[in-house]
Formats: C-alpha cells, structure tokens, sequence
C-alpha cells in the first residue's frame, strides 16, 4: 500500500507546530521535521558548517563550534544570493533525510514538516499539502514575539518566504489559525476523517 504523505507548511510563526503536535498526540502520526534535519546538516563539523565557515569566516561560529545562527541570519535574510547558496547546501541533505525516514518507517500515514515545502521543490515528497495560514499582522505579531525580532527582522523573514497567498493557493488542506486554538484544531479534525482507515495504531 502506497503511504500516505501529509506535508504540512505555512509561513513562519502561522502554527505549523501547534498543528504537529496535535497530529502527533491525537492521531499518533510519526511527525518528520525538516527544522530538525537542517540543523542537524550544520552540526559541529559537518561538512556544510565547514563550508559555510570558509565563506564566511570564523565569525560565524560560536566559541564551542556550533553554528552562530543569529550570524548566519543577519547575513541571508538580507541577501537572496547568499541565502540561495545556503539554501542549496542544506535543502539537498533535508530532503535525503525525509527520504531515509520514509523508507524505513513502518507507518501508513506520515506528517512532513517543511516550512520551505515549496521554496525548497520538496512538493515530490507528499501525497497532499496542508497548508496552516493566518492573517499577514498575526503572522507579523507572533514572530516578533517568539523570536524576540524588531519589525524589520520580522518582515525580513517573512519576505523571504514565498507569500501565504501563493501557498494556500496551492493547498489540498488549508488550515486558518486566524482564530482559538480549538477552532484550529477542530479543522484538522475534520481534514483527517477522510483519512480514518489510514490512522496508525
């Protein structure tokens, strides 16, 4: 039987983890994230921190070697070029991973979590497209507040995505977390009925 692949994405700071979550604890679903896998690409000597370091120097690690992700952010939320170079270096080694853990998973039904899911052509991936959206000032407020950014670092974020519009456009499922947590997920609850003789146990 072919699995089933939702691949779950929206803006940065549109819930894209609130919905994981509660995929993960109400339907027992094997959630793979993508955050996950790229921080993983630029673990302490891996060889695309090593090249990240050549472009940019010893400036951008921190003192136990670790990548200095607020660096690095300065640097590719204010240049496409150089976030393209970034980009091309850890999106091939995300979309290996997913591969490796869809193989070996035992699951019918499995949730990938790519907040880039178009950006980074990973769409070959999933079999549907859930798509979690809100309104353009939440998305703006949320992030400001959990990443502790100015407005300008916040739309700088935001600006590098491909516009919320767009994806929903292309959704199979959208999700609008405009409202109450429960509103949200009573939407998700009715996107998965369809899915109920897939539910892993």
């Amino acid at each position: 039987m072919t699995k089933h692949i939702i691949g779950l994405t929206g803006g940065i700071a549109t819930g894209k983890t609130t919905v994981a979550n509660y995929l993960a604890s109400a339907y027992n679903l094997p959630i793979l994230d993508a955050d996950i896998y790229a921080r993983e690409a630029v673990s302490v000597d891996s060889p695309i921190l090593l090249e990240i370091a050549q472009r940019y120097g010893k400036q951008i690690l921190l003192v136990n070697g670790n990548l200095n992700r607020q660096k690095l952010g300065e640097i590719i939320f204010n240049s496409q070029e150089e976030r393209n170079w970034v980009e091309g270096l850890i999106h091939p080694y995300v979309g290996d991973r997913f591969l490796e853990e869809i193989a070996v998973s035992s699951a019918q039904t499995l949730v990938l979590v790519v907040p880039l899911l178009f950006e980074a052509g990973m769409t070959h991936l999933v079999t549907e497209i859930w798509v979690v959206s809100c309104s353009e000032q939440q998305q703006l407020e949320r992030l400001m507040r959990r990443n502790n950014l100015t407005l300008e670092q916040a739309q700088a974020r935001i600006m590098s995505q491909m516009p919320i519009a767009e994806k929903v456009a292309r959704a199979d499922v959208v999700l609008d977390n405009s409202f109450t947590l429960e509103v949200l997920l009573k939407q998700v609850d009715a996107a998965m009925l369809g899915f109920e003789p897939r539910y892993n146990v």
